[in-house]
């Protein structure tokens, strides 16, 4: 059997000492290395044998990186670009991806992140499909779609990321869809035919969580009756989400800046670390740079993922998208529940281009479900609709669909009710007025989101 022959790398970079070391490293690993110390010899070097690779240090003392790259993308547009820096900043990294770099390393990286980088961007380009994919069919469900502006650019945005190593960092209310978006990062990478691992920070326990991101030994603590491998091991090959990072207990952030750093995962009770090769995406509802303010989030760990940043538009930013979406989730949830609907009456579609939707894409999808499955079908209209839904849409704003929010009255309607009742309609209420957002509302409420996500599991285990 005859082995592929590794491809040539162009090591562009002044500093002898990295760039040593990363040459060593190349080398050791069956790569052709060719080096060069600055902007005009890295033009020569690539003029008379292209390469495949180049990994390009963003200091040069004859130019830009950035120009450079730029330069050596137009002579030959295939080529897999790697840019390096040592001071990570943020506007850099989004310059640098925006140009047109496969990936984006930060000083100092060890040799396991350097040769993943590498070997994935001298990896077989994947074949791309005759024509753009539908975005409706970007995520499971078809339900990420919308023709608004801002959704075409997060569209361009997912197109251009998907294909680099970078990691991605999304914002965007409760509801917006920044699960579905990382799903089509995903979906739309070298990585679609490995794992895509979600997991919601905010959902699980600060205590179990290391266990959760890591995995433990059987015996490493009490109830750990078996072996678990943890998200990071799970995603090896593949995907690994952090949704609602912002929640991750800041102990834990330390250790995932060190996974981060070295590739590499240590289960609890485990006595050696295992390397494993995963791309990193997460997501928050908070503003992250004001959590890294509070001392809520490491500063190093955000510079560390905030690397190609994406905002999800909230709902009533997206114009008519509300309808196409409204209309698409129909058509679904009247085919799963064996229903017949005819679609949306005019004042029904008026309506809904006047709400707020506070708990966005979520809060809609959940309503159309309300409408399959209490009507029998045909049109819809305004008296299939939660009624707070149509008293909200009369008034200034909108309100999550769901029991009632608390009225100057409450007090009144709430004598008469058990203690677990009440204790679910205002937990429900302040979700509700919170925009959906569980993480919200536990702040108000003074609790803990995992807390939240438990009573709410509960009560839709027990049908209620």
């Amino acid at each position: 059997m005859t082995l592929r022959p590794m491809p040539p790398v162009l090591l562009v970079g002044d500093v002898a000492a990295p760039q040593a070391v990363h040459r060593q490293a190349l080398t050791r690993a069956g790569f052709r290395v060719r080096v060069a110390a600055s902007a005009a010899a890295g033009r020569l070097a690539f003029a008379e044998s292209p390469p495949q690779v180049v990994l390009l240090d963003l200091a040069l003392p004859d130019g830009n990186g950035i120009n450079l790259m730029q330069h050596l993308l137009r002579q030959r547009p295939q080529t897999r670009i790697i840019v390096m820096s040592a001071t990570g900043s943020i506007p850099q990294a989004v310059a640098a991806m925006r140009a047109g770099a496969h990936d984006f390393l930060v000083r100092p990286f060890d040799e396991a992140r350097l040769l993943a980088a590498v070997r994935s961007a001298a990896s077989p380009p994947r074949r791309k499909p005759a024509r753009s994919p539908d975005p409706a069919q970007l995520s499971p469900g078809g339900l990420f779609l919308g023709s608004s502006e801002a959704m075409v650019q997060i569209y361009a945005k997912i197109r251009s990321v998907a294909a680099s190593m970078a990691t991605v960092f999304i914002t965007g209310e409760s509801g917006t869809g920044k699960e579905l978006c990382a799903q089509a990062i995903h979906d739309g990478s070298a990585r679609a035919s490995g794992p895509f691992i979600a997991l919601n920070c905010g959902a699980i326990p600060p205590d179990l969580l290391e266990s959760e991101v890591f995995g433990h030994m059987k015996g490493s603590f009490t109830g750990a009756i078996s072996d678990k491998p943890g998200a990071a091991a799970a995603a090896d090959g593949g995907t690994l989400f952090l949704d609602e990072i912002c929640e991750m207990d800041v102990a834990l952030q330390t250790k995932l800046l060190r996974f981060l750093q070295t590739s590499t995962v240590q289960p609890v009770g485990a006595t050696r670390p295992r390397k494993v090769n995963v791309r990193i995406i997460c997501a928050t509802n908070r503003d992250p740079l004001e959590a890294v303010r509070r001392g809520q989030f490491r500063e190093d760990l955000y510079y560390r993922l905030y690397v190609v940043p994406i905002h999800m538009p909230p709902l009533r930013d997206r114009g008519t998208d509300v309808i196409e979406i409204a209309e698409a989730a129909l058509a679904r949830f009247s085919a799963e529940e064996n229903r017949m609907f005819d679609g949306l009456d005019p004042a029904v579609r008026a309506l809904f281009l006047r709400l707020r939707w506070p708990g966005n894409v979520r809060q809609l999808l959940n309503v159309i479900r309300n409408i399959v499955v209490l009507n029998a079908g045909g049109r819809v209209t305004p008296d299939m609709l939660p009624p707070d839904l149509v008293q909200a849409g009369a008034g200034a704003g909108a309100m999550a669909p769901g029991p009632a929010a608390l009225a100057p009255s409450a007090p009144d309607r709430l004598v008469g009710r058990t203690l677990a009742e009440i204790e679910r309609i205002v937990i429900e209420a302040t979700i509700a007025r919170s925009g959906g957002s569980v993480p919200k509302a536990a702040r108000v409420l003074d609790v803990s989101a995992s807390t939240l996500y438990r009573k709410r599991d509960a009560w839709r285990g027990s049908g209620g």
